[in-house]
């Protein structure tokens, strides 16, 4: 790897490393297509039984899952040191289902106040990932582009 004219390599995860990457965290993001086009919404997830589990409130996000049509979801993170990347996308068909049965209360609490009662289950179709070293220092992606508003509009 001291070759500095070696082409960076991306590796292609299988489905297994793809769902281990996926247990690794609990956020993503539920791309959706709408009347005027794809929306993208954070959710917090729960993996079970090869399918994803979240929770939703009447709006947007839930009419167009309640729509029918496929969505995609993509997750991605870093190593603890930061030298290795990894994303995961997984495309499939949602479907509302029960709480029966599932322990999810206390993985799946909602972020926002408000009712998000009805859980949404992604049977995938499709789920792909990569994986990749982080060729450029933390200090070139990591930190703010603008300087002068570091602490962002959410600090104030």
């Amino acid at each position: 790897m001291d070759n500095p004219n070696a082409e960076p390599t991306t590796e292609i995860l299988g489905v297994h490393d793809c769902w281990g990457y996926l247990r690794s965290t609990s956020v993503g993001r539920l791309a959706v297509v709408i009347d005027t086009g794809p929306e993208i919404f954070p959710v917090n997830y729960l993996p079970e039984d090869g399918t994803l589990i979240f929770r939703t409130g009447p709006g947007t996000k839930l009419e167009a899952l309640i729509a029918g049509g496929m969505v995609a979801f993509e997750a991605d993170g870093l190593n603890s040191y930061g030298t290795i990347a990894w994303s995961v996308v997984l495309k499939g068909k949602p479907e509302t289902v029960e709480s029966a049965g599932l322990a999810l209360d206390r993985d799946l609490s909602p972020w926002e106040e408000g009712v998000k009662d009805t859980l949404v289950r992604i049977t995938p179709t499709e789920v792909t990932g990569r994986r990749f070293v982080v060729t450029s220092a933390p200090t070139h992606w990591w930190q703010p582009r603008d300087h002068a508003s570091a602490g962002g509009p959410l600090d104030s």
